[in-house]
């Protein structure tokens, strides 16, 4: 997938009406997402974007600990001035897509490595252990 694919399913799984709105959406969510992920799993995922996305991924600087679900969305709406919820489907459209385009596996490590709520964002159910 290259770059202009990328925006093109933003645009398409997030209704946005141009190109440039979900390329903004894009910008938004991929540092957000670089400084969470670390180690393997931020390799494994910038390899399998296109360079255009993995150069705002890789430049963030790790948060010593990630940000739960809703900080996340928060950090989303504060990048594009938006709303919570505006910024909540920003957030899951991007991720859905990426989670997709990563399969399971990379998807579920990712998961593992971040608090728990972001399978939501991701497009995965949150399932939890029973007690």
């Amino acid at each position: 997938m290259n770059w202009q694919q990328l925006v093109e399913q933003v645009r398409y799984s997030g209704r946005y009406a141009t190109s440039q709105e979900a390329e903004e959406v894009l910008r938004a969510v991929l540092p957000v997402l670089g400084a969470q992920v670390t180690g393997e799993e931020r390799c494994e995922l910038a390899a399998a974007l296109p360079a255009e996305a993995a150069t705002p991924l890789t430049r963030a600087i790790p948060h010593p600990r990630p940000l739960t679900a809703p900080a996340f969305v928060d950090a989303v709406a504060a990048r594009l001035g938006c709303t919570g919820p505006q910024a909540r489907w920003a957030s899951a459209t991007v991720l859905t897509l990426l989670g997709d385009h990563l399969g399971t596996d990379v998807t579920g490590r990712l998961l593992d490595a971040l608090p728990r709520g972001y399978a939501l964002l991701f497009g995965r159910a949150e399932l939890t252990a029973a007690a």
